[in-house]
């Protein structure tokens, strides 16, 4: 029988699973990578479940959570990672007249993604997500000002990436 607190964590992750898809589709890049992140970031939330002291909202929780899950397997694994040109972006749903052209930016804009550092990721993840700066700097464990900076340097990375992918 599941306790309370099992219950109310399947509840949140089960509400908050975006989330996670989102961090593994930026961190991976084939299923069996994603597969393998999504569990060990539910894992390490659930180890970290009773850490959750309600201070900010679940999701910011979960987010800094998942970012530091990847982050760090990242690092430990940056040997084996390699860019896949192929990334299956089928699971975004986008308007069938406009879908090709949108594909395939959204295609360039994930070899760029993946060409970028740890922590350029995660600021652009969260900018994507339509996150404030606050709210940014509040994830990644920096100030408003810093994640203003970082993010201006991030998106023109991203920016230089995409021009040299087209």
């Amino acid at each position: 029988m599941k306790s309370q607190l099992e219950i109310k964590f399947i509840n949140e992750i089960t509400l908050n699973q975006g989330i996670i898809h989102k961090i593994c589709r930026i961190y991976t890049d084939n299923k069996d990578d994603h597969e393998d992140l999504f569990q060990e970031i539910t894992i390490q939330l659930w180890r970290s479940s009773g850490n959750f002291r309600g201070e900010a909202k679940f999701s910011t929780w979960m987010y800094r959570i998942a970012l530091n899950t990847a982050i760090s397997l990242f690092r430990r694994n940056k040997k084996e990672i390699s860019v896949n040109s192929d990334i299956d972006i089928s699971t975004i749903k986008i308007s069938q007249s406009e879908k090709e052209e949108k594909e395939e930016r959204i295609k360039i804009m994930y070899q760029a993604i993946h060409q970028l550092s740890d922590i350029e990721k995660a600021l652009i993840m969260l900018f994507l997500e339509d996150k404030s700066y606050r709210e940014i700097g509040e994830i990644l464990g920096i100030s408003e000002g810093n994640a203003r900076v970082k993010m201006n340097r991030a998106r023109n990375n991203l920016k230089t990436l995409i021009s040299k992918i087209k």
